[in-house]
């Protein structure tokens, strides 16, 4: 039953129609649970809230899978005044992006232009930019800018999803080139071809990837909400004498609040995912994918 909910939300995700549905009705049935609303300026005040409470923050304008060069140019720009806000509210955050969103798909050409504006303006307020990891479609393309842009910046991380078969020896060519990643399990849905299907077969590869690249010189980002893979990572970290710039634990806004807390409370760094914007619908879906318990959330904002 889990798995048939998973595959009927990540489906939902690549609808079209219900995600312009979302954008004209705004965020509805228990999506501003984990999504900070759609203007900078909410961003903003989540991102000032959570940095009281002693996380830091990436924040991510949602969109992706864009198809024309002037919303990839729009999407580019948005990213860019999020920066400028983030550096105008002295706030302790980052940003996240998908390269879909700012004109992979129409071309590399068009996304390494607005990749190196974001950067430029990401170097200029000494702040780090995430890219996010999409489906594996675009998962050798995204390391291939991410290695060119690397060369370039210092303060820029790319995502590894523990589901793919290939992501161990993805983490062994990036720990050797000492370069910053984020580890997730993985939220697309894709064959077994290329990705374990098994939850247990992901667990297991996290953890090799997790030990591969924390003794790196690049920052570690462990997100995860997964309580026995950060007691894993706690123990690694202390035995290894891992130092705290080199790795923090990262968790999504609105999922294990508590945890969250506790991590902070321990003396661990946190760093909480804050995603914003209209273009909501197909994280939301994502989420519910993951965890289809979140399902209640729906139906609460159904019946208020």
């Amino acid at each position: 039953m889990e798995e048939a909910l998973r595959s009927f939300f990540l489906q939902l995700a690549k609808n079209q129609s219900m995600n312009s549905w979302a954008k004209r009705y705004g965020l509805r049935f228990g999506a501003n649970r984990f999504v900070a609303g759609e203007t900078i300026e909410s961003a903003i005040a989540a991102v000032q809230a959570l940095n009281n409470a002693g996380m830091a923050v990436t924040l991510d304008h949602l969109g992706e899978f864009v198809a024309d060069e002037s919303e990839a140019r729009d999407s580019a720009d948005f990213c860019v005044r999020t920066l400028d806000a983030i550096h105008d509210a002295k706030a302790e955050a980052s940003l996240s992006l998908k390269l879909t969103q700012i004109g992979l798909d129409i071309s590399k050409e068009l996304c390494l232009e607005n990749m190196h504006m974001i950067l430029d303006t990401a170097k200029k307020h000494d702040l780090w930019v995430n890219i996010d990891m999409e489906d594996f479609e675009r998962c050798q393309v995204t390391l291939d800018i991410f290695s060119t842009l690397s060369q370039s910046y210092e303060k820029v991380q790319t995502v590894i999803q523990a589901y793919l078969y290939r992501s161990l020896d993805d983490v062994k060519a990036l720990a050797e080139a000492n370069v910053s990643i984020r580890l997730v399990k993985g939220a697309y849905k894709e064959p077994e071809t290329v990705a374990f299907p098994d939850k247990a077969d992901v667990d297991a590869n996290y953890i090799k990837m997790l030990e591969l690249h924390l003794p790196s010189a690049g920052l570690t980002s462990i997100a995860t909400h997964d309580e026995h893979i950060i007691e894993h990572a706690k123990k690694f970290i202390a035995q290894h004498h891992i130092s705290r710039d080199k790795y923090e634990f990262q968790m999504l806004f609105g999922i294990r609040n508590n945890l969250q807390q506790q991590l902070v409370d321990e003396g661990y760094p946190v760093r909480i995912y804050v995603p914003y914007g209209d273009d909501w619908y197909g994280y939301f879906m994502r989420r519910l994918a993951e965890r289809p318990a979140n399902v209640s959330f729906v139906v609460r904002g159904v019946f208020n």
